[in-house]
């Protein structure tokens, strides 16, 4: 695969807050591939996992979209190689064309010990943790005879969640009233720095969550992040860190008696 065309590709999905997993395989042998997609979002569908005899010129690899999903690329840069999608999107397809002169070696490889990449759009309307059907791989020879064929399972991911009160490093009570949005009806928990519990709560309809820390928050300086779960799914907000102001008896026991307490 194409180094840059990686580093370009997989860095605007993250920064899109996309979700790409690597494939799973189902069978040996088995064509294969495996992606989570957040609804509304793109993400990049690997296939691999071909093991057979190497296939020359004109032999095809064609991957038929889940329902409600459409192929919006086949972005593969490789030599050789030359990607295509069908009219609307149900399909798309790589199509091994050859091996330049200097790399016969290429050749005996097609198909083999690499990924090859479809760009798939799910729906805004898509259910998080859903696992989109029809799927299916298909690699053909030259002649149009099936080689192989194999599944890809897209899951529907969870969209993060924010923590959006407090504000990062402003100071606090030892609880704080917390929230953010969420998925509706997504479990959200927040969690410090030592990933324990502070609070928890469920987005409502409209997608806001709020909850009040069931114990105190150390004094000073810590972290809080959020995670969202829903219907086996799950995401996580940024970090934030805050400052957690002492509390009154703290403060006097320091004024009264300093920094370290009390003498012995």
């Amino acid at each position: 695969m194409s180094r840059s065309w990686k580093t370009t590709i997989l860095g605007s999905l993250a920064a899109a807050g996309v979700l790409v997993m690597p494939g799973t395989a189902y069978g040996d042998g088995d064509l294969w591939a495996a992606a989570t997609i957040e609804p509304g979002r793109e993400g990049i569908v690997e296939v691999g996992g071909y093991e057979g005899t190497p296939l020359g010129a004109g032999s095809v690899l064609t991957l038929t979209a889940p329902s409600t999903t459409k192929v919006t690329a086949a972005p593969f840069a490789e030599p050789g190689y030359r990607g295509s999608v069908t009219l609307g999107g149900a399909s798309g397809t790589y199509t091994f064309e050859g091996a330049p002169a200097a790399a016969e070696e290429s050749a005996l490889a097609a198909w083999k010990d690499r990924k090859y990449p479809f760009v798939l759009s799910v729906p805004a309307n898509a259910e998080p943790g859903t696992r989109l059907p029809d799927c299916t791989l298909v690699l053909r020879d030259a002649k149009g005879a099936v080689q192989e064929k194999g599944t890809c399972a897209v899951t529907v991911g969870l969209p993060a969640p924010t923590l959006s009160h407090p504000h990062s490093g402003v100071p606090l009570s030892a609880r704080p009233r917390l929230l953010g949005s969420a998925y509706p009806g997504a479990q959200v928990t927040v969690r410090d720095a030592l990933e324990e519990e502070v609070c928890a709560a469920t987005a409502a309809p409209n997608g806001m969550w709020w909850c009040v820390p069931s114990r105190a928050l150390a004094p000073g300086t810590g972290r809080l992040q959020a995670t969202a779960t829903y219907n086996g799914v799950s995401a996580t907000s940024e970090q934030i860190d805050i400052v957690v102001r002492p509390t009154v008896s703290a403060r006097w026991k320091t004024a009264r008696h300093g920094e370290n307490g009390p003498e012995s």
